[in-house]
Protein backbone atom coordinates (compact mmCIF):
# COMPACT_ATOMS: atom_id res chain seq x y z
CA UNK A 1 0.00 0.00 0.00
CA UNK A 2 2.82 2.41 0.90
CA UNK A 3 4.57 1.56 -2.37
CA UNK A 4 1.38 2.33 -4.35
CA UNK A 5 0.90 5.68 -2.59
CA UNK A 6 4.52 6.60 -3.20
CA UNK A 7 4.15 5.76 -6.89
CA UNK A 8 1.04 7.91 -7.11
CA UNK A 9 2.83 10.87 -5.55
CA UNK A 10 5.91 10.51 -7.78
CA UNK A 11 3.94 9.86 -10.96
CA UNK A 12 0.62 11.75 -10.63
CA UNK A 13 -2.14 11.15 -13.19
CA UNK A 14 -1.73 13.63 -16.02
CA UNK A 15 -4.59 15.77 -17.24
CA UNK A 16 -6.22 14.47 -20.40
CA UNK A 17 -7.67 16.74 -23.08
CA UNK A 18 -7.83 14.49 -26.14
CA UNK A 19 -11.03 13.07 -27.63
CA UNK A 20 -12.59 10.23 -25.61
CA UNK A 21 -15.45 8.86 -27.75
CA UNK A 22 -17.12 6.62 -25.18
CA UNK A 23 -17.04 9.10 -22.32
CA UNK A 24 -17.85 12.14 -24.47
CA UNK A 25 -20.85 10.42 -26.06
CA UNK A 26 -22.08 9.26 -22.64
CA UNK A 27 -21.92 12.79 -21.20
CA UNK A 28 -23.51 14.21 -24.36
CA UNK A 29 -26.39 11.73 -24.33
CA UNK A 30 -27.11 12.24 -20.63
CA UNK A 31 -27.10 16.01 -21.03
CA UNK A 32 -29.36 15.90 -24.10
CA UNK A 33 -31.91 13.71 -22.31
CA UNK A 34 -32.22 16.18 -19.44
CA UNK A 35 -32.19 19.25 -21.69
CA UNK A 36 -34.89 17.84 -23.98
CA UNK A 37 -37.09 16.99 -20.99
CA UNK A 38 -36.70 20.47 -19.53
CA UNK A 39 -37.26 22.22 -22.86
CA UNK A 40 -40.42 20.22 -23.45
CA UNK A 41 -41.72 21.07 -19.98
CA UNK A 42 -41.04 24.80 -20.37
CA UNK A 43 -42.46 24.93 -23.90
CA UNK A 44 -45.66 23.27 -22.70
CA UNK A 45 -45.91 25.78 -19.84
CA UNK A 46 -45.47 28.74 -22.21
CA UNK A 47 -47.96 27.19 -24.64
CA UNK A 48 -50.52 26.77 -21.88
CA UNK A 49 -50.03 30.44 -21.01
CA UNK A 50 -50.71 31.47 -24.63
CA UNK A 51 -53.75 29.19 -24.78
CA UNK A 52 -55.11 30.66 -21.54
CA UNK A 53 -54.64 34.23 -22.83
CA UNK A 54 -55.74 33.93 -26.47
CA UNK A 55 -57.92 30.86 -26.98
CA UNK A 56 -61.13 32.60 -25.88
CA UNK A 57 -60.72 35.22 -28.65
CA UNK A 58 -60.57 32.50 -31.30
CA UNK A 59 -63.49 30.57 -29.79
CA UNK A 60 -65.67 33.70 -29.58
CA UNK A 61 -65.00 34.44 -33.25
CA UNK A 62 -65.63 30.78 -34.22
CA UNK A 63 -62.24 30.53 -35.92
CA UNK A 64 -61.53 27.14 -37.57
CA UNK A 65 -59.37 24.85 -35.47
CA UNK A 66 -56.66 24.71 -38.14
CA UNK A 67 -56.19 28.50 -38.02
CA UNK A 68 -56.15 28.45 -34.23
CA UNK A 69 -53.46 25.77 -34.15
CA UNK A 70 -51.47 27.71 -36.77
CA UNK A 71 -51.50 30.77 -34.49
CA UNK A 72 -50.13 28.87 -31.50
CA UNK A 73 -47.46 27.25 -33.68
CA UNK A 74 -46.37 30.72 -34.82
CA UNK A 75 -46.06 31.73 -31.15
CA UNK A 76 -43.74 28.82 -30.33
CA UNK A 77 -40.41 30.28 -31.63
CA UNK A 78 -40.81 33.37 -29.44
CA UNK A 79 -41.34 31.13 -26.41
CA UNK A 80 -38.39 28.88 -27.25
CA UNK A 81 -36.11 31.93 -27.27
CA UNK A 82 -36.74 32.38 -23.54
CA UNK A 83 -36.74 28.65 -22.81
CA UNK A 84 -33.26 27.89 -24.20
CA UNK A 85 -31.02 29.62 -21.59
CA UNK A 86 -32.80 28.35 -18.50
CA UNK A 87 -33.11 24.85 -20.01
CA UNK A 88 -29.37 24.79 -20.71
CA UNK A 89 -28.49 25.89 -17.18
CA UNK A 90 -30.88 23.53 -15.41
CA UNK A 91 -29.95 20.55 -17.58
CA UNK A 92 -26.24 21.24 -17.02
CA UNK A 93 -26.77 21.37 -13.26
CA UNK A 94 -28.99 18.30 -13.35
CA UNK A 95 -26.45 16.31 -15.38
CA UNK A 96 -23.46 17.18 -13.21
CA UNK A 97 -25.47 16.68 -10.01
CA UNK A 98 -26.49 13.19 -11.09
CA UNK A 99 -22.89 12.38 -11.98
CA UNK A 100 -21.86 13.54 -8.53
CA UNK A 101 -24.59 11.55 -6.83
CA UNK A 102 -23.44 8.32 -8.49
CA UNK A 103 -19.76 9.08 -7.81
CA UNK A 104 -19.09 9.34 -11.54
CA UNK A 105 -17.50 12.76 -11.10
CA UNK A 106 -15.04 11.27 -8.59
CA UNK A 107 -14.16 8.51 -11.05
CA UNK A 108 -13.59 10.99 -13.88
CA UNK A 109 -11.34 13.21 -11.78
CA UNK A 110 -9.38 10.23 -10.46
CA UNK A 111 -8.65 9.17 -14.04
CA UNK A 112 -7.01 12.50 -14.82
CA UNK A 113 -9.99 14.41 -16.25
CA UNK A 114 -10.89 17.85 -15.00
CA UNK A 115 -14.52 18.80 -14.81
CA UNK A 116 -13.92 21.36 -17.55
CA UNK A 117 -12.73 18.54 -19.80
CA UNK A 118 -15.69 16.40 -18.82
CA UNK A 119 -17.94 19.29 -19.74
CA UNK A 120 -16.53 19.68 -23.27
CA UNK A 121 -19.52 17.94 -24.92
CA UNK A 122 -21.82 20.24 -22.96
CA UNK A 123 -19.79 23.29 -24.01
CA UNK A 124 -20.11 22.25 -27.65
CA UNK A 125 -23.88 21.91 -27.28
CA UNK A 126 -23.92 25.32 -25.57
CA UNK A 127 -22.13 26.93 -28.53
CA UNK A 128 -24.52 25.26 -30.98
CA UNK A 129 -27.57 26.43 -29.01
CA UNK A 130 -26.08 29.95 -28.86
CA UNK A 131 -25.99 29.99 -32.67
CA UNK A 132 -29.50 28.56 -32.79
CA UNK A 133 -30.73 31.24 -30.39
CA UNK A 134 -29.13 33.94 -32.54
CA UNK A 135 -30.89 32.54 -35.62
CA UNK A 136 -34.19 32.44 -33.75
CA UNK A 137 -33.84 36.08 -32.67
CA UNK A 138 -32.74 37.49 -36.02
CA UNK A 139 -34.34 35.33 -38.71
CA UNK A 140 -37.34 33.44 -37.42
CA UNK A 141 -38.97 35.29 -34.53
CA UNK A 142 -39.53 38.70 -36.25
CA UNK A 143 -41.40 36.86 -39.03
CA UNK A 144 -43.43 34.50 -36.82
CA UNK A 145 -44.43 37.19 -34.33
CA UNK A 146 -45.64 39.48 -37.11
CA UNK A 147 -47.53 36.66 -38.83
CA UNK A 148 -49.12 35.64 -35.53
CA UNK A 149 -50.41 39.17 -34.92
CA UNK A 150 -51.77 39.45 -38.48
CA UNK A 151 -53.43 36.03 -38.22
CA UNK A 152 -55.09 36.91 -34.92
CA UNK A 153 -56.38 40.25 -36.19
CA UNK A 154 -57.62 38.72 -39.45
CA UNK A 155 -59.33 35.88 -37.61
CA UNK A 156 -60.90 37.77 -34.69
CA UNK A 157 -61.63 41.21 -36.18
CA UNK A 158 -63.97 42.34 -38.93
CA UNK A 159 -62.76 42.57 -42.52
CA UNK A 160 -62.58 46.36 -42.35
CA UNK A 161 -60.63 46.35 -39.08
CA UNK A 162 -58.24 43.73 -40.42
CA UNK A 163 -57.60 45.67 -43.64
CA UNK A 164 -57.06 48.89 -41.68
CA UNK A 165 -54.61 47.18 -39.35
CA UNK A 166 -52.53 45.78 -42.20
CA UNK A 167 -52.57 48.89 -44.41
CA UNK A 168 -52.82 52.02 -42.27
CA UNK A 169 -49.49 53.32 -41.06
CA UNK A 170 -48.07 56.35 -39.25
CA UNK A 171 -44.39 57.23 -39.03
CA UNK A 172 -42.18 59.90 -37.44
CA UNK A 173 -38.67 60.31 -38.80
CA UNK A 174 -35.87 59.74 -36.25
CA UNK A 175 -34.73 63.38 -36.58
CA UNK A 176 -38.31 64.47 -35.67
CA UNK A 177 -38.55 66.63 -38.81
CA UNK A 178 -41.23 64.68 -40.70
CA UNK A 179 -44.46 62.88 -39.83
CA UNK A 180 -46.21 60.57 -42.27
CA UNK A 181 -49.72 59.14 -42.39
CA UNK A 182 -50.60 56.50 -44.99
CA UNK A 183 -54.17 55.31 -45.17
CA UNK A 184 -53.09 52.42 -47.41
CA UNK A 185 -49.41 51.54 -47.24
CA UNK A 186 -47.70 49.17 -49.66
CA UNK A 187 -43.95 48.78 -49.19
CA UNK A 188 -43.49 47.61 -52.80
CA UNK A 189 -45.96 49.88 -54.60
CA UNK A 190 -47.99 53.07 -54.32
CA UNK A 191 -49.01 54.56 -50.98
CA UNK A 192 -52.59 55.83 -51.30
CA UNK A 193 -53.93 58.89 -49.46
CA UNK A 194 -50.60 59.98 -47.98
CA UNK A 195 -50.14 62.95 -45.65
CA UNK A 196 -46.70 64.38 -44.91
CA UNK A 197 -45.92 67.10 -42.36
CA UNK A 198 -42.55 68.86 -42.18
CA UNK A 199 -41.31 70.56 -39.01
CA UNK A 200 -38.68 73.25 -38.43
CA UNK A 201 -35.73 72.76 -36.10
CA UNK A 202 -37.66 74.49 -33.29
CA UNK A 203 -40.50 71.98 -33.62
CA UNK A 204 -43.01 74.29 -35.34
CA UNK A 205 -44.94 73.05 -38.34
CA UNK A 206 -43.41 74.33 -41.61
CA UNK A 207 -45.74 72.78 -44.22
CA UNK A 208 -47.91 69.78 -44.91
CA UNK A 209 -48.94 68.02 -48.08
CA UNK A 210 -51.88 65.73 -48.79
CA UNK A 211 -51.59 63.50 -51.84
CA UNK A 212 -53.93 61.02 -53.46
CA UNK A 213 -50.95 58.71 -53.89
CA UNK A 214 -47.20 58.59 -53.48
CA UNK A 215 -44.46 56.27 -54.64
CA UNK A 216 -40.74 55.91 -54.06
CA UNK A 217 -38.24 55.83 -56.92
CA UNK A 218 -34.70 54.76 -56.04
CA UNK A 219 -33.29 57.43 -58.41
CA UNK A 220 -35.78 60.31 -58.19
CA UNK A 221 -36.87 59.98 -54.58
CA UNK A 222 -40.46 60.45 -53.38
CA UNK A 223 -43.04 61.34 -56.03
CA UNK A 224 -46.48 62.61 -54.94
CA UNK A 225 -49.55 62.77 -57.21
CA UNK A 226 -52.55 65.16 -57.01
CA UNK A 227 -50.96 67.13 -54.19
CA UNK A 228 -52.30 69.88 -51.96
CA UNK A 229 -49.46 71.71 -50.19
CA UNK A 230 -50.10 74.10 -47.30
CA UNK A 231 -47.31 76.29 -45.82
CA UNK A 232 -47.58 77.60 -42.24
CA UNK A 233 -46.53 80.74 -40.41
CA UNK A 234 -43.22 80.89 -38.55
CA UNK A 235 -44.90 79.82 -35.31
CA UNK A 236 -46.48 76.86 -37.09
CA UNK A 237 -50.02 77.79 -36.01
CA UNK A 238 -51.54 79.66 -38.96
CA UNK A 239 -51.91 78.00 -42.38
CA UNK A 240 -51.26 80.07 -45.48
CA UNK A 241 -52.77 79.74 -48.94
CA UNK A 242 -52.66 76.20 -50.28
CA UNK A 243 -51.40 75.27 -53.72
CA UNK A 244 -52.42 72.27 -55.82
CA UNK A 245 -50.06 70.35 -58.09
CA UNK A 246 -50.47 67.32 -60.29
CA UNK A 247 -47.08 66.00 -59.24
CA UNK A 248 -44.40 66.91 -56.69
CA UNK A 249 -40.99 65.30 -56.21
CA UNK A 250 -38.60 65.33 -53.23
CA UNK A 251 -35.09 63.98 -53.72
CA UNK A 252 -33.51 61.36 -51.47
CA UNK A 253 -31.40 64.11 -49.90
CA UNK A 254 -34.55 66.06 -48.95
CA UNK A 255 -36.44 63.02 -47.64
CA UNK A 256 -33.99 60.31 -46.63
CA UNK A 257 -36.39 57.56 -45.50
CA UNK A 258 -37.50 54.81 -47.89
CA UNK A 259 -40.69 52.68 -47.67
CA UNK A 260 -38.62 49.84 -46.17
CA UNK A 261 -37.15 52.22 -43.58
CA UNK A 262 -40.65 53.39 -42.69
CA UNK A 263 -42.00 49.86 -42.36
CA UNK A 264 -39.09 48.80 -40.15
CA UNK A 265 -39.21 51.93 -38.02
CA UNK A 266 -42.87 51.55 -37.09
CA UNK A 267 -42.15 48.12 -35.68
CA UNK A 268 -41.06 47.83 -32.11
CA UNK A 269 -37.26 47.97 -31.99
CA UNK A 270 -37.21 44.62 -30.18
CA UNK A 271 -38.81 43.02 -33.27
CA UNK A 272 -36.15 44.27 -35.71
CA UNK A 273 -33.20 42.11 -36.81
CA UNK A 274 -29.75 43.37 -35.86
CA UNK A 275 -28.80 44.36 -39.40
CA UNK A 276 -31.96 46.47 -39.74
CA UNK A 277 -31.16 48.31 -36.49
CA UNK A 278 -27.59 48.83 -37.68
CA UNK A 279 -28.84 50.15 -41.03
CA UNK A 280 -31.21 52.59 -39.32
CA UNK A 281 -28.38 53.91 -37.13
CA UNK A 282 -26.03 54.18 -40.10
CA UNK A 283 -28.46 56.01 -42.38
CA UNK A 284 -29.87 58.41 -39.79
CA UNK A 285 -26.93 60.61 -38.83
CA UNK A 286 -29.05 63.27 -37.10
CA UNK A 287 -31.23 60.86 -35.09
CA UNK A 288 -32.60 62.26 -31.86
CA UNK A 289 -30.36 61.29 -28.88
CA UNK A 290 -33.15 59.41 -27.10
CA UNK A 291 -34.00 57.36 -30.22
CA UNK A 292 -30.33 56.58 -30.81
CA UNK A 293 -29.92 55.44 -27.20
CA UNK A 294 -32.88 53.08 -27.60
CA UNK A 295 -31.67 51.57 -30.86
CA UNK A 296 -28.05 51.21 -29.74
CA UNK A 297 -29.00 49.66 -26.40
CA UNK A 298 -31.22 47.11 -28.15
CA UNK A 299 -28.45 46.42 -30.68
CA UNK A 300 -25.84 45.58 -28.01
CA UNK A 301 -28.38 43.62 -25.97
CA UNK A 302 -29.37 41.53 -28.99
CA UNK A 303 -25.72 40.79 -29.70
CA UNK A 304 -25.16 39.69 -26.10
CA UNK A 305 -28.38 37.82 -25.32
CA UNK A 306 -27.80 34.67 -27.45
CA UNK A 307 -24.62 34.06 -25.44
CA UNK A 308 -26.79 33.52 -22.36
CA UNK A 309 -27.10 29.90 -23.53
CA UNK A 310 -23.33 29.40 -23.45
CA UNK A 311 -23.17 31.43 -20.25
CA UNK A 312 -25.63 28.99 -18.67
CA UNK A 313 -23.27 26.08 -19.36
CA UNK A 314 -20.21 28.06 -18.30
CA UNK A 315 -21.83 28.83 -14.94
CA UNK A 316 -23.44 25.44 -14.54
CA UNK A 317 -20.30 23.31 -14.21
CA UNK A 318 -18.64 25.37 -11.42
CA UNK A 319 -21.96 25.59 -9.57
CA UNK A 320 -22.50 21.85 -9.92
CA UNK A 321 -19.04 21.25 -8.47
CA UNK A 322 -19.78 23.54 -5.55
CA UNK A 323 -23.06 21.75 -4.85
CA UNK A 324 -21.76 18.26 -5.58
CA UNK A 325 -22.22 17.13 -1.99
CA UNK A 326 -25.41 19.08 -1.42
CA UNK A 327 -27.45 17.15 -3.95
CA UNK A 328 -29.69 17.94 -6.87
CA UNK A 329 -32.04 20.27 -5.00
CA UNK A 330 -29.28 22.70 -4.08
CA UNK A 331 -28.09 22.65 -7.70
CA UNK A 332 -31.58 23.40 -9.02
CA UNK A 333 -32.14 26.23 -6.52
CA UNK A 334 -28.77 27.76 -7.42
CA UNK A 335 -29.67 27.54 -11.12
CA UNK A 336 -33.01 29.28 -10.67
CA UNK A 337 -31.49 32.06 -8.57
CA UNK A 338 -28.69 32.64 -11.10
CA UNK A 339 -30.97 32.78 -14.14
CA UNK A 340 -33.52 35.04 -12.41
CA UNK A 341 -30.79 37.45 -11.29
CA UNK A 342 -29.34 37.46 -14.82
CA UNK A 343 -32.69 38.27 -16.42
CA UNK A 344 -33.53 40.98 -13.88
CA UNK A 345 -30.12 42.64 -14.21
CA UNK A 346 -30.21 42.43 -18.02
CA UNK A 347 -33.68 43.96 -18.26
CA UNK A 348 -32.78 46.64 -15.72
CA UNK A 349 -29.63 47.65 -17.58
CA UNK A 350 -31.50 47.64 -20.90
CA UNK A 351 -34.18 49.94 -19.50
CA UNK A 352 -31.54 52.35 -18.15
CA UNK A 353 -29.81 52.29 -21.52
CA UNK A 354 -33.02 53.13 -23.38
CA UNK A 355 -33.57 56.06 -21.04
CA UNK A 356 -30.05 57.34 -21.67
CA UNK A 357 -28.91 56.81 -18.08
CA UNK A 358 -26.24 54.26 -19.09
CA UNK A 359 -24.12 54.15 -22.26
CA UNK A 360 -25.70 51.71 -24.77
CA UNK A 361 -22.70 49.35 -24.79
CA UNK A 362 -22.73 49.10 -21.00
CA UNK A 363 -26.50 48.62 -20.91
CA UNK A 364 -26.51 45.87 -23.51
CA UNK A 365 -23.28 43.97 -22.87
CA UNK A 366 -22.21 44.44 -19.25
CA UNK A 367 -24.62 41.95 -17.59
CA UNK A 368 -23.55 39.11 -19.91
CA UNK A 369 -19.85 40.01 -19.66
CA UNK A 370 -20.14 40.31 -15.88
CA UNK A 371 -21.69 36.87 -15.49
CA UNK A 372 -19.09 35.34 -17.81
CA UNK A 373 -16.32 36.85 -15.65
CA UNK A 374 -18.09 35.50 -12.57
CA UNK A 375 -18.19 32.02 -14.11
CA UNK A 376 -14.51 32.17 -15.08
CA UNK A 377 -13.63 33.28 -11.53
CA UNK A 378 -15.39 30.18 -10.16
CA UNK A 379 -13.54 27.98 -12.64
CA UNK A 380 -10.14 29.37 -11.61
CA UNK A 381 -10.94 29.39 -7.88
CA UNK A 382 -12.17 25.80 -7.85
CA UNK A 383 -9.43 24.65 -10.22
CA UNK A 384 -11.76 22.37 -12.08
Amino acid sequence: MEKMNLTTELYPVKRKWFFLPTLDFYIFSEFMVYSCILMLVFIVLFLLGDVFNDLSDFLDSKVPMARTIQYFILKLPGNIRFVLPISMLLSCMWTMAMFGKHMEVTAMRASGLSLMRCGCPIFIVGLFVTGLNFWFNEMLIPYTEREAVILKVAATKSKEESLSFQKMLTYRSPDKKRTWLFKYFDVDGKQNQATLKSFRSDGSLEWDIMADSSEFDSKKGWVFHNVTKTPYSTDGLMPKASSKLNEMTYTREEITETPTDILNAVKDEDELPIWVIWDVLRKTKNMAPRCRAIFESVLWYRLAYPWSCFLAVFLGIPLATKNERSGIMAAVISSIVIIVVYYVVSMGFLMLGKQGVLPPFVAGMLPTLGFIIFGWYNVVRNRI
